[in-house]
């Protein structure tokens, strides 16, 4: 089953959407650069960057990612993008969602990478529970990267709000991952076969 099955929308749909979503990534590129503010031009030019990693994909690799997956991905980073537009410091709740919603990408991703080596491996034999706990240690680690990056960047690109605010990602984080562990590794197949096609896997018995 993927993503796209799910959220129930047509592949047409879902890109127009994703599309949508870049046009707006496009304009506060534009504004960020037009006010001279650092932080919007930086989160929006990385954002950007990430959405457009699936037709690089399809065309240096020729995988066509998930629709659904495309836009799960896009919503993560431009949730984060709008949060650079002061919706942070107006709206607890806004910080909340974007960290849930980001964590559960990055727990999608390193799933499928984990269990992409863990069928490429005869030697490697992961029990389910392992897995979960995987997923929920990856985001941490992955979060505890990106918190050092914020405070080494010195909110040139960022914007760093201070340890409140650290712990309260963390706690979403983990939730976003959590929410994967325990529901999503299913959506990520798709991922799953083309990680393990780079890594010239045998096919599944």
């Amino acid at each position: 089953m993927t993503l796209s099955d799910a959220v129930g929308l047509t592949e047409t749909q879902e890109r127009r959407i994703v599309r949508g979503l870049q046009l707006a990534l496009v304009a506060l590129l534009g504004y960020g650069a037009a006010t001279i503010q650092f932080a919007i031009t930086g989160t929006a030019g990385l954002a950007l960057g990430i959405t457009l990693l699936p037709a690089w994909l399809r065309r240096e690799y020729g995988y066509s990612m998930d629709a659904g997956l495309i836009l799960w991905i896009t919503a993560a980073v431009i949730l984060h993008t709008g949060g650079s537009l002061w919706l942070y410091e107006t709206y607890q709740w806004y910080d909340e969602i974007a960290h849930t919603v980001s964590a559960s990408v990055i727990a999608g991703l390193g799933y499928a990478a984990f269990r992409a080596f863990e069928l490429h491996s005869d030697e490697m034999n992961v029990p389910s529970t392992f897995r979960s706990v995987f997923i929920v240690v990856f985001v941490l680690a992955t979060g505890v990267i990106w918190e050092v990056l914020e405070f080494a960047l010195g909110g040139v690109v960022v914007t760093v709000y201070g340890i409140d605010d650290i712990v309260t990602d963390f706690v979403f984080n983990t939730v976003g991952a959590m929410i994967v562990a325990i529901w999503g590794t299913d959506y990520v197949g798709e991922l799953i076969k083309f990680f393990r096609q780079r890594l010239r896997s045998k096919p599944e018995n």
